[in-house]
């Protein structure tokens, strides 16, 4: 039987597909954002895979933690991606592609940031502790 392991979730599989598409877009790129700009933002997808697999293999606060800071990572992305826009690194058309990814990517975080939040936690807990089986 396979074990299910962080590389196996859909958030994962999301900002993975991002980053392939980031790195596909990196040639159409002007000279001069691409080793800036748009480097910043290959640093931040690829700092949120690193994050999702380090939360993978954390429980408890330290999970929620890192949580934290993908979600943070993912805004500092949105920034980014909303100012290559702006300064017209990307069209309109690649910037709704990538929109799309980190608006999929941000509410599969949020569910998982609210499953692994201390006060989750502590219900799921004292739930269980309450439960008797029947005779």
């Amino acid at each position: 039987m396979h074990k299910r392991t962080t590389l196996d979730t859909p958030l994962f599989h999301r900002i993975y597909a991002l980053y392939k598409l980031i790195y596909l877009l990196s040639s159409s790129i002007p000279k001069a954002k691409r080793y800036t700009l748009w480097l910043k933002v290959e640093e931040a997808t690829l700092s949120i895979i690193t994050g999702i697999i380090q939360a993978g293999h954390c429980r408890g606060k330290q999970q929620y933690d890192i949580l934290l800071q993908i979600s943070a990572s993912l805004d500092l992305l949105k920034v980014l991606i909303r100012l290559c826009k702006e300064i017209r690194c990307i069209d309109m058309r690649r910037y709704l592609e990538l929109e799309k990814h980190l608006q999929e990517a941000g509410k599969m975080q949020g569910g998982w940031i609210k499953f692994a939040s201390p006060h989750s936690i502590a219900r799921f807990t004292s739930g269980r502790q309450g439960l008797k089986f029947m005779h």
